[in-house]
């Protein structure tokens, strides 16, 4: 027995060839990509201004700049809370630019362990 398939379903091993060579040429855009959002530097602060944080497209925090005037030896609280504020935003910053990114090259397929 013989499917009927739309022309163009199947299409034989050259049809395959050039599906295999997109996927490739995808993944090799995908990785030059992902290189370039690594090597990518963020500046995100909070507390306005009074503290900032410098983070790499590898999620991994380059600095931290405190200003002095934020420094309450009384209020340490305050402190940690804009420090997990400021961090937290840098993440966020860099997963949201990243996401965009791929999502250019992937054309929004959502393919599971590529990236």
């Amino acid at each position: 027995m013989r499917a009927n398939l739309p022309k163009g379903v199947g299409g034989g091993p050259q049809n395959m060839q050039a599906m295999i060579r997109q996927a490739q040429k995808m993944q090799e855009d995908m990785q030059a990509l992902q290189e370039e959002l690594d090597a990518k530097e963020y500046d995100v602060s909070a507390g306005g201004g009074m503290v900032s944080v410098k983070i790499n497209g590898k999620k991994e925090i380059l600095s931290i700049d405190i200003k002095p005037d934020i420094v309450d030896p009384d209020d340490i609280e305050t402190l940690s809370d804009i420090l997990v504020a400021a961090v937290n935003q840098a993440l966020k910053q860099v997963e949201s630019t990243n996401s965009q990114a791929m999502e250019k090259v992937t054309g929004g397929m959502n393919m599971p362990g590529l990236f």
